[in-house]
């Protein structure tokens, strides 16, 4: 169980990394910097292979602990993994698991609010192109909802 808080540190560090990554993706799509977005988004994925492998490791800490306290992995949490740490160790992995729920929590507000800019320029895109197009947008009429007019010469697919 030694091997816990090198992997606490690896946590944090990749948690670390995605946070500033998906930082710097919110200020790519407010800058509207579509290279530097992608850019952003090949580093997510890298990281997400370096996330996989951590969990990899988390769960076969997971099983060294249920093994040694005799009961299921579900029922192993980080209080159960402490018991098996030295005293010395137990502070440190405490801040450590502590640090690493801020830095998750944060990273999902951030992608949440990169996910609305997205959807939001892209519906603006959506929109111009439209306008561009000439093709009238579908919406809601004082009767309710309707569909997009269609152009005149249209072919009736029931002749």
């Amino acid at each position: 169980m030694t091997d816990v808080l090198a992997h606490l540190a690896r946590q944090v560090a990749s948690a670390r990394k995605l946070l500033g990554i998906v930082l710097a993706q919110n200020e790519a799509i407010r800058k509207q910097d579509v290279e530097s977005l992608l850019a952003r988004l090949a580093d997510v994925q890298l990281e997400m292979r370096t996330r996989e492998q951590l969990e990899r490791e988390r769960d076969a800490l997971l099983h060294v602990a249920s093994s040694r306290l005799g009961v299921a992995t579900d029922d192993v949490d980080l209080d159960s993994i402490l018991s098996l740490l030295p005293p010395s160790e137990i502070d440190v992995a405490r801040r450590a698991s502590a640090e690493l729920r801020g830095l998750l929590a944060e990273i999902k507000q951030v992608h949440t609010s990169n996910r609305v800019l997205i959807r939001q320029e892209l519906s603006f895109l959506d929109h111009l192109m439209r306008v561009i197009s000439g093709a009238p947008d579908g919406g809601y009429s004082p009767k309710g909802w309707t569909r997009a007019p269609q152009p005149g010469n249209a072919v009736d697919a029931r002749v």
